[in-house]
């Protein structure tokens, strides 16, 4: 795959986040609670990568074995995504989807420049320059417009 499809799969999850937003949203308007409604977005998630595991990758499922020699630290993935989605039923029908999402994307930015900067979890090292730290700035600029309009 080029990297054109990388920057395109990139676009289409950032455009399923915004969906997903929404759709929680209205999911814990039905349920009520916004822990709850994770959970079953969670379940659904994991219903459907169990298929496409068993359907697709059924053969190169690691052994419990393989399993066993993972550090913990590696397996809280989910943890974090439990974090997110929760964030977001919660934040998203109080603030809007543009504000929600552009708070988040900052954070992740953020975060990711350090990563990057440090070569924490694996990620090549790529040390924070001005056009950078601007481009963080550029976007916090964005995000308290969003925020004021």
């Amino acid at each position: 795959m080029g990297k054109e499809l990388y920057y395109l799969l990139a676009l289409s999850a950032g455009v399923a986040v915004a969906i997903q937003a929404g759709v929680n949203s209205q999911l814990k308007l039905a349920v009520g609670n916004p822990v709850i409604t994770a959970l079953f977005s969670f379940c659904i998630g994991t219903v459907v990568l169990l298929a496409v595991v068993l359907i697709s990758y059924r053969q190169e499922f690691p052994s419990l074995q393989q399993l066993q020699g993972i550090s913990s630290w590696k397996l809280t993935g989910g943890l974090l995504g439990v974090l997110y989605v929760t964030a977001v039923i919660l934040a998203a029908p109080r603030i809007g989807a543009a504000n929600t999402l552009g708070i988040i994307v900052a954070g992740q930015l953020l975060m990711a420049i350090v990563l990057d900067h440090f070569g924490w979890l694996g990620f090549p090292v790529q040390p924070i320059n001005w056009s950078k730290v601007l481009g963080v700035v550029l976007l916090l600029a964005g995000v308290f417009l969003l925020r004021k309009v």
